[in-house]
């Protein structure tokens, strides 16, 4: 089992821990609700150093890219970044993957953990024919993230007492942007992303910056409420913003458009998968589902319509913001209407349970 390069600071913290895609991981530190409660008022620090970091680089690096993935990057311009996917050749959705461009041909790919082998070995083989150089820096990368509304602010103050230099001013770093920086004098990379619905950023450093820069988002935040917070927090946060999660929403035998995700795909040109990208005219899509009552559906519960399973559950939670049951399901595509009424079979008991669009929870713009 990997390890995190800032297991210490967990133990330090008083982290329990569980084995998370082969890696040593924190999920909790006090409890799942104080965590998400942070994220949602304050803010959150998050380990995310089991995420997997794919360099690109070269003078076909676009090209590459283009062909590699489902979608189109001639077009993004330096400092952006770009939710993407990852297809087999039929089409199924091999990962979920964020690609931040950070030089004229310089990318980085940030895919799941528990598909890093799959993102590593896909492209690395589809980089053939291609003059461009694909490198797994996964090892000696750390990734820690800030989310919440007090995300900036904390930020702000490492800027301040001149610990974080960005090269362009933080609060021109717009939403799905990236810059470089220094951290006490190392080359940083700070994206503004992220997982939860709030406002955040993530930290892209060596292994070896890593504690340096989670203590000082934590000591810097500690009078603004910041707290460090663990998987299980973010799995709730994740599930209220609507995002998808692969594994459950997501997986070789789901097409894009089934999870909303058609949006994603590139129009024009070819990639890997382009020829099976669109599912059959009756497979399930993904909706989300406010239910009744306090019994939360869980992964693998039967969606039912007149007493007929016409759909799965792939996640669900009460959700701890909201005050009532949430989930995401796949259901059959003549039952997704919004406020069409279906019932879900949590133990037996058919609870009555809504169609309701994406996101469950929104935040209020914060001036």
């Amino acid at each position: 089992m990997r390890s995190s390069p800032l297991e210490s600071a967990h133990e330090a913290a008083g982290a329990s821990f569980t084995d998370f895609a082969g890696y040593r991981m924190p999920v909790r530190y006090s409890s799942d609700l104080a965590e998400h409660h942070a994220v949602r008022t304050a803010a959150g620090v998050f380990d995310l150093s089991h995420m997997a970091e794919v360099g690109v680089t070269g003078p076909q690096a676009v090209a590459f890219l283009d062909h590699a993935l489902a979608g189109s990057f001639g077009a993004m311009p330096v400092g952006r970044a770009k939710y993407s996917l990852l297809l087999a050749e039929d089409g199924g959705i091999l990962d979920d993957l964020v690609v931040y461009r950070t030089g004229e041909d310089v990318f980085l790919v940030v895919a799941n953990a528990a598909n890093r082998s799959v993102a590593v070995d896909a492209l690395t083989a589809r980089a053939a024919g291609f003059d461009v150089a694909v490198s797994d820096d996964s090892d000696s990368t750390a990734l820690v993230a800030i989310q919440g509304p007090a995300a900036a602010g904390t930020l702000d103050a490492l800027v301040v007492a001149d610990r974080l230099q960005p090269e362009t001013p933080l609060d021109e770093l717009r939403y799905y942007r990236v810059l470089h920086a220094l951290f006490d004098g190392a080359e940083v990379l700070v994206a503004r992303t992220g997982y939860t619905g709030e406002d955040g950023f993530e930290i892209y450093s060596d292994t070896d910056v890593a504690t340096a820069i989670w203590d000082a988002l934590l000591d810097a935040g500690a009078d603004r409420g910041v707290v460090p917070a663990g998987l299980a927090a973010r799995d709730t946060l994740r599930l209220e913003a609507g995002m998808p999660l692969y594994g459950h929403e997501l997986d070789t035998t789901v097409r894009p458009a089934q999870a909303g995700l058609g949006r994603v795909v590139a129009t024009s040109g070819s990639f890997v998968g382009d020829a099976g990208v669109q599912p059959a005219d009756d497979a399930r899509v993904l909706v989300g589902l406010v239910t009744e009552g306090r019994r939360a559906p869980r992964a693998g519960y039967d969606v039912l319509h007149d007493g007929t399973v016409v759909g799965t559950v792939t996640s669900g939670a009460l959700s701890p913001t909201l005050g009532h049951p949430v989930a995401m399901a796949f259901v059959d595509p003549a039952l997704t209407t919004e406020g069409t009424v279906l019932h879900i079979d949590v133990r037996g008991t058919a609870v009555p349970s809504t169609v309701t669009p994406f996101p469950f929870y929104r935040r209020t713009p914060r001036g």
